[in-house]
């Protein structure tokens, strides 16, 4: 069993390999080469009685008790690589959706800065509501819920750094904070130029907004920051979707005349000598 395992390891694409692990939480068992969710599986699959059975194959007493192998497993359920792709796709898109659901009926009942900054907290984020201590989930995602009380209590910061706030979520951001003086959305995988096209609802009150880390956001998207004429510190470091960063900044720069803009230290495209280098590479924007 293991061998078939081993054969099954190799001809997977080492980009499948990256999104199958983490969407069932594989880790490596211990140097033998094959993941604890292959081992489970196969101890699963083989030694128990699940009932199935191909749909190719009759139905007796003999096959009933079958030992199944996982390979015959996956060919029953996914006819080839691409197909459980997309499978893990689907499931991966529905769970972000899931986390971006509308919270209308949660404002309605305790108001816009109780929903935004519990979205926030939801997502494993932080909110800092004004004249108060930042609130953060614990490591079990667990958070004190005494913020319930603050309805009439603007939220002035939200860090949402790493978090899966997508389009759909951030309709539960700007409009309930519009208050809102600093916002991190740094690594956040599913922030793109179409959120960022959300943002000019903060335009008088925004002050400092991290975009560093963001793979989807490109220059369309920090062409729609234009109307935050507010904005004091803006970082837009290592933005992979950015195909000239240096020339960007610039322009980015003469778009916000009044805001200091991060992201010299990947300014590829201004070709800095190594003592011009800045020294200084850690985020400006924290809370």
């Amino acid at each position: 069993m293991q061998k078939e395992l081993r054969i099954f390891l190799r001809e997977i694409p080492g980009e499948f390999k990256d999104l199958l692990m983490p969407a069932f939480g594989i880790a490596e068992a211990g140097g033998s080469g094959i993941p604890s969710f292959l081992r489970l599986g196969a101890r699963e699959w083989n030694g128990r009685a699940r009932g199935i059975h191909s749909m190719s194959e009759p139905v007796t007493p003999d096959s009933s008790r079958k030992k199944r192998t996982l390979l015959q497993f996956l060919s029953d359920y996914f006819h080839d690589i691409h197909a459980l792709r997309e499978y893990l796709l689907r499931r991966q898109i529905l769970k972000v959706n899931r986390k971006n659901r509308s919270f209308a009926d949660i404002q309605e009942k305790y108001g816009p800065y109780v929903t935004g900054a519990l979205f926030i907290l939801k997502q494993g984020g932080a909110v800092k509501f004004q004249d108060k201590e930042w609130i953060r989930p614990n490591e079990r995602g667990h958070f004190p819920t005494e913020f319930l009380e603050f309805r009439k209590v603007p939220v002035e910061a939200v860090d949402a750094s790493g978090c899966a706030i997508n389009y759909q979520g951030m309709s539960n951001l700007p409009v309930p904070l519009k208050e809102l003086r600093f916002l991190s959305l740094q690594c956040c995988p599913n922030v793109d130029d179409w959120c960022l096209s959300r943002l000019y609802l903060l335009a008088d009150s925004l002050q400092e907004l991290s975009l560093a880390g963001c793979p989807q956001v490109s220059e369309r998207g920090l062409a729609c920051l234009h109307h935050l004429q507010s904005l004091r510190r803006l970082d837009i470091s290592d933005l992979p979707a950015v195909s000239h960063p240096g020339l960007t900044q610039i322009l980015v720069e003469e778009m916000l005349p009044h805001c200091e803009v991060l992201g010299t230290d990947w300014a590829q495209g201004l070709k800095l000598e190594p003592d011009q280098q800045p020294q200084n590479t850690r985020s400006p924007v924290s809370p």
